[in-house]
């Protein structure tokens, strides 16, 4: 599932396309959280701020403005997301007025597969969606990671009752080892729960990844 529209960028373009500046757009992925990224190069040279005029300026100014929102935005996610983040923030650059580029979009890819238990699955769930609402400003798209999240813990806990309660079956009967007739009801329990309609198709993908975007 693919997740990367910037909501505020609509503003900048239409400032940047008023001016006639090129508009840059490519992702750069880091290989850990905090690492600067070499811009793509560009041509011409940079422009100093003596160079131009009021109008640039405030453009220049907006765009500083929104790749520090961006890259904050981005490493909160990374920095909440620990070991279930694939690599570190991928940005989407735009060239400003002065020949520079500025980061005006990103995103965090968060491997949202199944862990190898329920236990397991339900605090991987937990960090992901704290890692979805880990910025002050969490976007549309976080907020629908979040919800994923919740949908993979759902799945886990109702995972972790059909296999209890086929052992409090299995132990009134005072049965113990190997149990063809438990095993089988377990896999019908849990057939039931994967294939229920309450939860989205989407989170059973093992290896699935969803991209928390700003």
């Amino acid at each position: 599932m693919s997740i990367g529209a910037c909501d505020s960028c609509d503003s900048v373009n239409r400032l940047l396309a008023a001016a006639g500046t090129g508009l840059i757009r490519h992702s750069a992925a880091l290989s850990r959280p905090g690492e600067t990224q070499k811009p793509q190069e560009i041509s011409g040279e940079p422009v100093g701020k003596s160079e131009l005029t009021d109008e640039e300026l405030e453009q220049v100014r907006k765009l500083e403005q929104r790749d520090n929102e961006v890259r904050r935005h981005e490493q909160a996610h990374a920095a909440a997301a620990g070991p279930h983040a694939r690599g570190g923030p991928t940005f989407e650059y735009q060239n400003g007025p002065d020949g520079k580029q500025y980061a005006v979009g990103g995103e965090v890819s968060i491997d949202t597969s199944p862990a190898e238990t329920p236990e397991a699955t339900i605090a991987k769930a937990q960090q992901i969606r704290r890692a979805a609402n880990a910025p002050a400003d969490p976007s549309s798209q976080d907020r629908t990671v979040a919800a994923k999240a919740a949908q993979l813990e759902q799945k886990a806990r109702q995972e972790l009752q059909a296999q209890q309660r086929t052992g409090d079956a299995d132990n009134s009967t005072g049965s113990t080892g190997n149990n063809p007739a438990r095993a089988e009801a377990t896999r019908t329990a849990l057939a039931a729960i994967y294939n229920s309609g309450a939860v989205e198709n989407a989170t059973q993908d093992p290896g699935r990844f969803i991209n928390v975007a700003v």
